[in-house]
């Protein structure tokens, strides 16, 4: 019998499944929670790991802590966070397995996860367009990839709507915010950031996306860089809030 483009194909998946079925049988995905061979359908953390996630359920609350810390200092429409951020939490190991150790997955894993939180609103619907917060040029090269933009897609994708990296720009590497006051960090990010094209920006309602979000400098500047454009308005979301 003479083998077909289709059966070629059906072939050529079955010995992709099968090798797939190998490698995991040899070399398990592991949970980054408990540390057990993750199961089929199962990303990152299992089931049971998942569920330990603390989320806030701040989504479909208006006066939420993510909002209250940049009330008043950035116009915004909405801000939320996935989860809650502790020292040794689930999520910071996580967030160091995203950031230190090339673990790309956990950054499209809690993108989800963040993006699935948002469909539960109805603000998400007006959203035109993700930014995430840009890394300096050397971070990025020395990393790879900037980490708020891996959860920026994942968010993007979910909804069906744009993700860029290229509208917003870190035109100056500051110093690292550990152990500064609020005023320090907000005087630290002054003019770090730049808009590159504010007829792309122009009437659009922006999903500005980090990791962690602590006393808000960061996002603060971001904010306030793109409100030099200003017909946008902006939402904010973040995956953790460190409390």
């Amino acid at each position: 019998m003479v083998a077909t483009g289709k059966h070629l194909r059906l072939f050529a998946s079955g010995l992709l499944e099968m090798r797939h079925g190998m490698a995991h049988l040899f070399y398990p995905r592991l949970c980054e929670g408990c540390n057990k061979p993750l199961l089929a359908g199962e990303k990152v953390l299992c089931i049971s790991c998942g569920l330990e996630l603390p989320e806030t359920g701040y989504s479909n609350i208006d006066n939420n802590e993510t909002a209250l810390r940049f009330s008043g200092r950035v116009p915004f429409l909405h801000a939320t966070s996935l989860a809650y951020f502790t020292n040794d939490g689930l999520l910071q190991h996580l967030m160091h397995g995203l950031k230190y150790k090339g673990r790309k997955e956990i950054g499209e894993y809690l993108g989800g996860r963040l993006a699935e939180s948002l469909q539960q609103t109805p603000w998400a619907a007006s959203l035109d367009m993700v930014i995430p917060v840009p890394l300096y040029k050397s971070k990025k090269n020395k990393r790879g990839y900037n980490q708020s933009m891996l959860i920026a897609e994942a968010v993007a994708r979910a909804l069906h709507i744009p993700a860029t990296d290229d509208l917003l720009l870190r035109i100056r590497d500051t110093e690292t915010q550990t152990k500064k006051t609020r005023v320090e960090r907000v005087n630290n990010m002054a003019d770090a950031f730049v808009i590159k094209d504010r007829r792309k920006l122009a009437g659009k309602h922006i999903l500005l996306v980090d990791d962690v979000l602590t006393t808000g400098a960061t996002l603060e500047a971001c904010a306030l860089a793109l409100m030099k454009e200003e017909s946008i308005k902006i939402s904010i979301a973040t995956i953790g809030v460190a409390i």
